[in-house]
C-alpha cells in the first residue's frame, strides 16, 4: 500500500533528512559545490550592483510626489531581490541539472527500498547529461517568454506595482516545475504530460513550490536546500503517483 501524501513543508523536511543520510551524502557534494561557487559570485555582484539595479526600476517622481519614494523603495528592493534570486536559481539548476537528475534517481531507489546505499558511477552520470540538458532547454523555452513579459511589466509605470507579486507567484510555480520535473524526466514523462499532472495537483504543487521558494531565499541555507528540494520533489513524485495508482486500483474493483 502506498505511503500517504504529505504537505509541501513535510516533503521538503523529509527531503533534507534523505540527503543527509549516509547513503546519499556523496551524491549531494557535487551540486552543493557548484551552488556554493555560484552563490559567492552572486553575492559579489549584488554588493557592487544592487543599488544601481534598484535605481533603474524606481520611477522618476515629480518633487510634489517625492514622499512616495519612501513607500515605493521597499517594493522595488523586493522586486530586484526576487529577480536576482530567480536568475541565480535558474542558472544554478541548469548547470547542476545532470547532478540533480542523478540525485533524484538515487533518492528514489532509497525511498522504494531498492538500495539504501546506491553506488556512485561517473559513467551513469555522464549518460544522463544529454537528456537532462535537453529537458532544461525545454524548461527555458517555457520560462523565458514569461520572464520577459514580467521583466517588461516591471518597467511600465504604475502597472509595475503588481510586478513583485507576479514574480513571486511565477517563482513559486517554477520551483514546483523545476524540482518535480527531475523524477518525472527520469521516468520519461513528457513535458506536456508533466505540466498537466502538476496542474491536476495544483495546490499540492504550489504548497511544495512555495516552501522551496521560501527556503531558497535564506542565504547559506539555500545551498543545502537545493539538493533537499530534489529529494523532496522525488518523494512528492513517489507518494503522489502512488496515491493515484491506489485510487485507480480501487476504482477498477
Amino acid at each position: 500500500m502506498p505511503a500517504p501524501a504529505l504537505s509541501g513543508p513535510q516533503y521538503l523536511s523529509q527531503g533534507l533528512k534523505l540527503v543527509l543520510s549516509p547513503g546519499l551524502r556523496l551524491f549531494v557534494l557535487l551540486p552543493l559545490s557548484i551552488n556554493l561557487v555560484l552563490f559567492c559570485g552572486l553575492i559579489y555582484l549584488a554588493i557592487h550592483q544592487f543599488g544601481m539595479w534598484v535605481d533603474t526600476f524606481m520611477p522618476a517622481l515629480p518633487d510634489w510626489l517625492s514622499f512616495l519614494s519612501y513607500i515605493l523603495w521597499p517594493l522595488f528592493v523586493a522586486l530586484v531581490l526576487l529577480m536576482v534570486f530567480f536568475s541565480f536559481t535558474m542558472i544554478a539548476n541548469i548547470i547542476a541539472a545532470p547532478f540533480n537528475g542523478f540525485l533524484s534517481e538515487k533518492v528514489e531507489a532509497v525511498i522504494r527500498g531498492v538500495d539504501e546505499s546506491p553506488d556512485f558511477s561517473w559513467g551513469e552520470l555522464a549518460a544522463m547529461v544529454p537528456r537532462t540538458l535537453a529537458r532544461e532547454a525545454r524548461k527555458l523555452g517555457y520560462m523565458l517568454p514569461r520572464m520577459l513579459g514580467l521583466f517588461i511589466l516591471s518597467f511600465i509605470p504604475v502597472v509595475n506595482l503588481i510586478a513583485a507579486p507576479l514574480w513571486l507567484l511565477f517563482g513559486i510555480w517554477m520551483m514546483a516545475i523545476q524540482y518535480i520535473d527531475y523524477p518525472a524526466d527520469n521516468h520519461k514523462l513528457g513535458w506536456n504530460e508533466m505540466l498537466a499532472w502538476l496542474k491536476s495537483k495544483r495546490w499540492q504543487s504550489l504548497s511544495f513550490g512555495g516552501i522551496v521558494y521560501a527556503a531558497l531565499l535564506v542565504p547559506g541555507v539555500n545551498l543545502l536546500m537545493m539538493p533537499a528540494a530534489v529529494a523532496g520533489a522525488t518523494l512528492f513524485w513517489v507518494r503522489e503517483r502512488g496515491e493515484e495508482a491506489l485510487l485507480a486500483q480501487r476504482a477498477a474493483v
